[in-house]
């Protein structure tokens, strides 16, 4: 059989390319599918449940390499004409499906790609490469709308897919002519085709269908965020008096989780700060800071790390740092007891300040063993979700008295 197409007859490298691309497809639906509606109730099904997106994605990067590659392939070589030409409204079917299918293959996988490359957490893919992707950040709003997009263009490809199926059989069954034994292994007894006269039309036809199928997102809400933490009641946090006031700040904390770090923000909190740098020591201070929980945005696993088996968000809406600050042998260190869900646990926080006038900058962080505060208890296995918890805090502040 030889390698190149011909007039009426489809080479090797074409039909492997097809078949390669088809398993890789028909495989990776599925998956997706069965990954979306897996339960993760405790942490050996959150755990089975990342292990099918990882093997749905790494299917699906495999299946935009696949097609790139067919489509380079495709553009060198000559198309054999379709055997029922002369069925002008059929050819612009089969056409127009063409167009579906080549441009569905690409944008599928890709909208899927640039959805996990932008979102922070869960899942990776299942090789080195392509855990990021050049000039995608992470950023929950495109992740939301990458993953519509990865939604939509999927029904495209779905639809295509049977409407080419069906076109197939339909040769085979009413038709019985070579159309589909013209892509199976082997030779076939196709007469030799007209060649296509090309038109416009299946593809500007195409590109209204895709245009179609993203207005009909928009209004059936697909575009609308999926984020549910965005309805979690959170507490009105209350400024309580401070010698020093917090103009600009950062709350975060990282973990390992499938062996990627996945790094989370605190978007309301209050610190309430009393201290002196001219003090003698060694008390030169006190900090009480409140943590509003539900504030957490921690990429696509926010819902489970406020839900019942980690910080239980909604029956523990705050968190609390009450320390002394007292001198270490380089910078501060704040002493004292971090409450989280309840658990009231001894936290020590080095930091490093520097004072000019009434402005104060301060680094700070430290590392916390979530099992002390009975956090994800569910997941045993550090290999799904690493024990150790880093914290980070910086923030700007001015004496308060300057401020009067």
């Amino acid at each position: 059989m030889p390698l190149q197409n011909s007039p009426s007859q489809y080479g090797s490298v074409t039909k492997a390319f097809h078949w390669l691309t088809a398993l890789l497809i028909l495989t990776a639906l599925p998956l997706g599918l069965v990954a979306e509606n897996a339960p993760y109730a405790d942490g050996d099904q959150l755990a089975h449940k990342a292990w099918l997106f990882s093997l749905h994605k790494t299917v699906g990067v495999a299946a935009f390499l696949t097609a790139l590659l067919r489509i380079f392939w495709a553009m060198t070589q000559v198309r054999p004409g379709l055997l029922n030409a002369e069925d002008k409204l059929e050819a612009l079917g089969a056409h127009t499906v063409h167009w579906l299918l080549y441009g569905s293959m690409l944008l599928v996988p890709l909208t899927g790609w640039v959805h996990h490359a932008a979102t922070t957490g869960f899942a990776p893919i299942l090789w080195p490469f392509g855990q990021t992707l050049p000039f995608v950040p992470k950023n929950e709003h495109l992740a939301d709308l990458t993953g519509s997009l990865h939604f939509l263009f999927m029904l495209v490809l779905a639809g295509s897919i049977l409407a080419h199926v069906a076109g197939a059989l339909k040769h085979f069954v009413i038709d019985r002519d070579q159309t589909l034994q013209r892509m199976m292994p082997g030779r076939n007894s196709a007469p030799r085709a007209h060649p296509d006269t090309p038109s416009r039309a299946p593809l500007a036809l195409a590109l209204v269908i895709w245009a179609a199928t993203l207005v009909a997102g928009t209004f059936t809400g697909v575009f609308t965020p999926k984020h549910s933490h965005d309805a979690e009641p959170a507490p009105v946090l209350t400024q309580a008096p401070t010698d020093w006031v917090v103009d600009t700040g950062s709350l975060e904390i990282s973990v390992n989780q499938f062996g990627s770090d996945v790094v989370g923000t605190f978007q309301d909190w209050t610190a309430a700060i009393i201290f002196d740098e001219t003090a003698t020591g060694p008390i030169y201070g006190h900090t009480d800071v409140t943590i509003s929980i539900p504030s957490l945005t921690l990429g696509s696993v926010t819902d489970q790390a406020l839900g019942a088996d980690f910080l239980r968000a909604s029956e523990y809406p705050t968190a609390n740092f009450s320390a002394d600050i007292s001198a270490a042998d380089t910078g501060y260190i704040a002493d004292g007891t971090l409450t989280v869900r309840g658990v009231s646990v001894p936290v020590k926080m080095p930091f490093d300040l520097s004072v000019e006038g009434n402005s104060a900058t301060m680094q700070g962080q430290t590392t916390l063993d979530r099992r002390a505060f009975s956090v994800g208890d569910t997941v045993a296995d550090e290999k799904s979700l690493g024990y150790s918890v880093q914290v980070a805090v910086t923030l700007v502040a001015t004496r308060a008295a300057a401020q009067d």
